[in-house]
């Protein structure tokens, strides 16, 4: 396999959430010849300090992680009438990675709290007010697969463990060491994707299926890249600078470069969000 070798960034495990000045901008996207087209840029944090993580929790509506007033909280924000709001109650610690529960309004997220620990919480929307899902399990990164189950990465040392969570049972099963922090449901299938530190130190991505706890090794991602979002239920899309590059598990095994938004003024692009009906593209990154 072909590799292609991006300079911006080394590679390094990152447990913690760097309190970076990255804003959240949302895109149009469709396709193109030869790539993407990304149309109707729009920043949706416009806001000093750390703002990041996002996740579609409608086509229309994206929450993220959010600086409110020098605390991390979590910010609901609605494409169509423009209007934001915080969906947490003030807790003593921030609000990281938050993702709506897929069946009901809920919202989970990582929450930091002062003394280093991290936990996972369910919010309620109505609320806002939170009760800790896994007790005492140092939770860093997590993604659903439904209302009962779930993947996470948990602090281990200096690495992370992939874990299988049962939210029902409170039950949690250690699947791997040495994992990567981005975990994504594959749209529209049974499986997961996650990724696991090769002896190179760089990052493989597999699926899991999630019936017969199978993997399969997908491909590595590009040095020095740690997020990547599923576009549909074959083509990866990873951010590098102010580039994208596209992976197509049916295609010719390569990452292939499919747009720029370095027009808009952006660059040190990292985690993205895809919105449920593929038409519009979250990404995190710095203003130049």
């Amino acid at each position: 396999m072909k590799k292609l070798l991006f300079l911006f960034i080394i590679f390094t495990t990152t447990f913690t959430f760097a309190q970076e000045n990255t804003e959240v901008f949302v895109f149009d996207i469709s396709p193109a010849y030869g790539g993407l087209e990304l149309m109707n840029a729009r920043n949706i944090s416009n806001n000093k300090g750390y703002d990041n993580q996002p996740s579609f929790i409608s086509n229309e509506t994206v929450i993220f992680a959010g600086n409110n007033d020098g605390q991390t909280d979590i910010s609901e924000y609605n494409l169509t009438s423009k209007h934001q709001k915080w969906v947490n109650s003030k807790t003593k610690g921030g609000e990281y990675s938050p993702q709506k529960f897929p069946s009901k309004s809920d919202v989970a997220a990582v929450r930091l709290d002062p003394n280093g620990m991290q936990r996972l919480y369910q919010y309620n929307t109505g609320t806002g007010n939170s009760t800790e899902l896994i007790k005492d399990l140092q939770v860093a990164y997590f993604a659903f697969y439904n209302d009962e189950k779930m993947l996470a990465t948990v602090l281990n040392g200096d690495k992370m463990d992939l874990v299988m969570i049962d939210l029902p049972s409170k039950s949690t099963d250690t699947i791997f060491y040495n994992a990567g922090r981005s975990l994504q449901k594959v749209p529209k299938t049974n499986y997961m994707s996650y990724s696991l530190a090769n002896e190179e130190g760089n990052l493989d991505l597999y699926l899991l299926d999630m019936n017969s706890y199978e993997s399969y090794f997908v491909t590595e991602l590009p040095i020095g890249i740690q997020d990547y979002v599923w576009l549909n239920d074959t083509q990866i899309l990873v951010g590098s600078g102010s580039r994208l590059y596209l992976y197509d598990t049916l295609g010719d095994s390569e990452w292939n470069r499919v747009a720029s938004i370095e027009e808009y003024g952006v660059k040190n692009i990292s985690r993205m969000a895809i919105s449920p009906n593929g038409k519009k593209l979250a990404v995190v990154a710095e203003i130049q």
